[in-house]
């Protein structure tokens, strides 16, 4: 998986492409743990996704629940696999989905 950021003052685009998996979650999640300090906004742009695991639902909702408090996080750009997945996992009803 590519993890490909563009930040612009304390809003932050991170683009997923490929797999966001068992193997590759981590790697997200410890990016996000490095870049979100004084974050504002931060967009999930999920436009080259090929797949989401449960390992990449929980960094999902980990990072939805770290922003909630600062400004939010919207994901953006859902194939309809992915989508799929989000709305039988009930996610679809907790993220901001654009």
């Amino acid at each position: 998986m590519n993890i490909l950021k563009d930040q612009n003052g304390t809003e932050l685009e991170i683009v997923l492409e490929g797999r966001l998996d068992t193997v590759t979650a981590p790697e997200l999640e410890k990016e996000l743990k490095e870049c979100l300090g004084g974050i504002t906004r931060l967009t999930m742009n999920c436009r080259s996704l090929e797949y989401i695991s449960s390992a990449g639902l929980r960094v999902l909702l980990s990072a939805h629940k770290m922003m909630s408090g600062k400004g939010g996080m919207i994901v953006t750009h859902v194939n309809e696999i992915v989508q799929e997945v989000l709305d039988v996992t009930g996610f679809s009803d907790i993220l901001n989905i654009e």
